[in-house]
């Protein structure tokens, strides 16, 4: 069976993120450092969160990660146009995560 996202104990929901081709989480219980949580439609294989992720650059590897900026509806992530990465302005589903 696939697995499309995971969830810890504190209620962050981790997907891979395949234009950032990294994870990202989203707060569904508690509160995260800057006081964001998010809704939540409970489906780990077709997740539903509001309002939208915004994942901003961080140093990596000698580099910087890209923004991100997406809403995820129904499994599907639909990439804003302000991202900085390949999958700007698109709608792809959430893959599988990395084996």
């Amino acid at each position: 069976m696939s697995v499309k996202t995971r969830i810890s104990e504190d209620g962050v929901v981790m997907f891979w993120c395949p234009g950032c081709e990294a994870y990202h989480g989203v707060w569904t219980k508690v509160k995260n450092s800057r006081g964001a949580i998010w809704q939540w439609n409970g489906n780990l294989e077709k997740p539903t969160f509001k309002p939208s992720i915004l994942v901003h650059p961080v140093e990596y590897k000698g580099g910087h990660t890209p923004l991100c900026h997406s809403f995820i509806t129904d499994g599907n992530i639909r990439f804003l146009d302000d991202c900085t990465h390949h999958l700007k302005g698109q709608t792809v589903p959430i893959p599988d995560e990395p084996e």
